[in-house]
Parts: structure tokens; sequence; C-alpha cells
């Protein structure tokens, strides 16, 4: 790390590894900032991190005590059963709910004081319209049990982070990502992950205490929740 990209700021992205958090990663490199890359495999330049288990979650934080970190973005997910009601397992929901609605807060936790040592100080939480009650279900049947309620527990949490950590000078938002052409979203997904990418790094340059407790997509547009 130079002095000079410690001095545009550090941003710190789970699920960095493929598809969406790599991108973001690589967009925020070239911009000319610090980034700490997580991912569950060991890898050059990246920190080792598994969402699911606790331990790892506060591993981190101790190895980054007293690092700023201008924006910490919650990206690491999974998607779970969609085979509808039929096949909801009690292990596979329990799994994405711990992933994609517990994780986010335990790193919220673990994180919030090397927000407060950044100069940005937003955390940003990449959930989906699928956990929308308002609009999750409109023109999509898929069977996703988990993966929208995880969704729908993390806009929760987001709305709840964003009121305590208020006080902290500290910006909190939900970001819908589109349904982009990953791993994650398949071949026949809509958007291409440079185009999602692009657009959700906009909204996160562009976040301030204004915007907090907010759910928009990639395209600027307003999520109702």
């Amino acid at each position: 790390m130079t002095s000079s990209t410690a001095d545009r700021g550090t941003v710190l992205i789970t699920g960095a590894s493929r598809g969406l958090g790599r991108t973001l990663a690589d967009l925020y490199a070239a911009a000319g900032l610090r980034v700490i890359a997580c991912m569950r495999q060991a890898a050059p330049d990246a920190e080792t991190l598994d969402v699911a288990d606790e331990g790892s979650i506060a591993a981190l934080g101790e190895r980054l005590e007293g690092q700023p970190v201008d924006i910490v973005i919650n990206n690491a997910a999974v998607r779970g059963d969609t085979g509808g009601l039929g096949s909801l397992a009690t292990g596979d929901f329990l799994e994405v709910m711990r992933i994609n609605a517990l994780a986010p807060l335990l790193l919220a936790r673990a994180l919030r004081p090397n927000l407060l040592a950044g100069r940005r100080k937003v955390l940003v939480n990449i959930s989906s319209r699928a956990g929308s009650l308002a609009e999750g279900t409109i023109d999509d049947e898929d069977g996703d049990y988990a993966y929208r309620c995880s969704k729908a527990a993390l806009n929760m949490a987001t709305v709840k982070l964003a009121q305590d950590f208020r006080r902290d000078g500290i910006a909190v938002i939900s970001l819908h990502p589109g349904w982009v052409r990953t791993d994650m979203g398949g071949a026949e997904a809509a958007i291409d992950v440079a185009e999602s990418a692009a657009g959700l790094k906009a909204l996160i340059d562009a976040t301030t205490l204004a915007e907090t407790g907010g759910f928009r997509a990639y395209d600027g547009r307003t999520v109702a929740w």
C-alpha cells in the first residue's frame, strides 16, 4: 500500500473472490483506493474470511484493529434452495440466514471501530429486490424462500443499523444489484456484472448521512421496502 493509495481511502469488500465482489474490488483498486478483499480461500493480497463462522469475523476485526476503513461492503451471500416450500430444509434455511442476514450484522459490529476511524464512514449491505415485501414477487415466482427471507431480514438490519450508527456519523444503505450474470445469477440474467458494479459504486461514492437507511437499485431507482 502506497501513501497515495492510503490517502484516497480504504474499502473492505466481502465475497471478493469472484462475481460482483471481485468486480467492485477491481473498480475501487483502479480508482486508487486501498482494497481489503475478503474471501474464504487464502489468497495473496486478500484477507481470509468465512462469513458463516462467527470466529472468523471476530478474527478479522482483531487483525484490522486500529486500521481506518472508509467503506465496508457486505457482499458475500448464498442463494440456497430454490425448490419452493416442498423442498424447504431447516439446515439450508438457517445457513442462508446466517450468511446473508446475521453475518453483515456481526461484521458491522466488528468493524464499527474501523469505520469510526475512517473519513467516509459508509456501510453497504448488498441486498436484493427479492427481499422487498412490496416488489419482491413482481414478475418473479422463484421458490427461494430462504434467500428472500434473508434479504428481507438484511433490509431491516440496514434500517436498524442506520438508526444506531447515525450518532457515529456512519451511513448505512441497502443496495439492489439487479439480476446480474454471475455464478449466482446465472447466464440468463439481464445485467452485466460490470454495469451493475459501476452503478453500485456510483451510489456508494455519493452516499452521505442524508441517504442513510435507504434502499436503492444499481440504476439509482429507489426500491420499496
